[in-house]
């Protein structure tokens, strides 16, 4: 592994906490902001990671590639609620069960926050929409909670960061597809 690498992804993992920290300050949720993601810091989730940094990608996607698996991934779904599989259960009556709000807003901050850190400069509005497109396709999650998702980043797309990220907003959307 090499020095630079831990370096990049120290950099990077710590950039985009600072984003998603930032995004949910603007949507209410500064706490979870704040917890964001620290498991990523954690020896099983942190080596991995470096091992197989790119910096335009999730190195996950790498570890995948040639293990089969990733030791940081299911470490990391397993104890971040932001994200949609650590919601999976096969054997229980509610397999997708509805996210609460503050994990579904953190999961949308999360989103967008992963493609301002990789894209950098070329990031649009529109990439998250886009992206969201291909990867509802391939995951499992509450479809209560894809169409929330799926709303918060056409509104992104449409409108943008600023107007559509608020606590207001939020909540208004959330309740449109939940309650």
């Amino acid at each position: 592994m090499k020095k630079s690498n831990i370096i990049k992804h120290f950099k990077l993992v710590t950039y985009h906490k600072w984003l998603v920290f930032k995004l949910c300050c603007k949507v209410g949720e500064p706490w979870r902001g704040f917890m964001h993601d620290f498991s990523k810091y954690s020896p099983t989730e942190f080596f991995e990671s470096a091992k197989y940094y790119v910096g335009t990608h999730s190195p996950i996607t790498e570890a995948k590639k040639e293990n089969g698996y990733s030791k940081a991934w299911l470490h990391h779904k397993g104890r971040n609620k932001h994200h949609s599989e650590y919601w999976v259960d096969e054997n229980a009556p509610e397999k997708t069960p509805i996210i609460p709000y503050p994990y579904a807003v953190e999961m949308v901050c999360d989103k967008i926050a992963a493609g301002m850190a990789y894209m950098g400069k070329n990031f649009t509005k529109e990439y998250e929409l886009k992206y969201w497109e291909i990867e509802i396709t391939k995951i499992k999650i509450n479809e209560k909670i894809a169409q929330f998702i799926t709303e918060v980043l056409t509104r992104v797309a449409k409108d943008g960061i600023d107007k559509t990220l608020t606590k207001n907003n939020m909540k208004e959307i959330y309740k449109k597809y939940v309650n």
